[in-house]
């Protein structure tokens, strides 16, 4: 599921905006793109081993993309393009068994005032879903939002009108966590609680919350299982 590209290994320095990385590869100091916009504060710290791919297409400031960390030992893939791709694959083989027969697989369909990330069209049924990239776990819970998601409130929000309004007879929300190490997963109330009370709304209504844990090889995401949904709220520390 990753992208063509030679695998470099770096020390993080600093992350001048939400996008822009300085690494430290062997002692050259580059400029790398990061293709992730949440804060990330577990993984931005100076002296971090970083994983980047060279990039060489044209029209790019850099020449790098930073893929991924490694955290407590363990390699964490921070590109929050790659759980879409990696879901489309394991839709189009049929590979993921939470939902029903269905015949044909549409991404991005037009509904409401934006997009959804997937709908899935079978003989009786009609799914829409939304997919979420986490890389944040603690103690051994993966948690989301690490940052206020207003885009991610109204995707809650407009599965619960799909459903309401008789656009589909299913919907749900897959939350790929980019790391092994999770053993449940929750909304991150303490970085954003309207996203929190709207994940939980959603799940009232009959939005499916589908947390699944993969692991990372060769930059590849590869399914383990599905992790239980803790609804919360937490109580977060300040």
């Amino acid at each position: 599921m990753s992208s063509q590209g030679n695998i470099l290994k770096g020390k993080f320095i600093e992350r001048p905006n939400r996008f822009l990385a300085k690494v430290d590869i062997k002692g050259r100091i580059v400029e790398s793109f990061v293709p992730n916009p949440g804060r990330m504060l577990e993984f931005m710290v100076p002296g971090k081993v970083i994983y980047l791919r060279e990039n060489s297409a044209e029209h790019r400031r850099t020449e790098y993309d930073m893929i991924g960390v490694l955290h407590d030992g363990i390699q964490v893939s921070i590109d929050s393009n790659l759980p879409n791709r990696f879901v489309r694959s394991l839709l189009e083989k049929h590979s993921l068994p939470f939902f029903s027969p269905y015949e044909k697989v549409i991404p991005e369909p037009r509904h409401f005032q934006g997009r959804f990330d997937f709908r899935l069209e079978g003989e009786d049924n009609t799914t829409l879903i939304e997919v979420k990239s986490c890389t944040l776990v603690e103690d051994g819970q993966a948690l989301f939002p690490d940052a206020p998601t207003l885009r991610g409130t109204r995707h809650m929000k407009d599965l619960v009108r799909a459903l309401e309004d008789g656009v589909a007879t299913k919907a749900a929300v897959i939350f790929v966590v980019q790391r092994h190490d999770a053993m449940s997963f929750a909304p991150h109330d303490g970085n954003d609680p309207d996203f929190g009370s709207a994940l939980r709304a959603a799940h009232d209504s009959g939005v499916d919350i589908i947390p699944i844990v993969t692991r990372v090889i060769n930059w590849n995401l590869h399914l383990q299982r599905r992790i239980p949904f803790i609804r919360g709220p937490l109580n977060f520390k300040n």
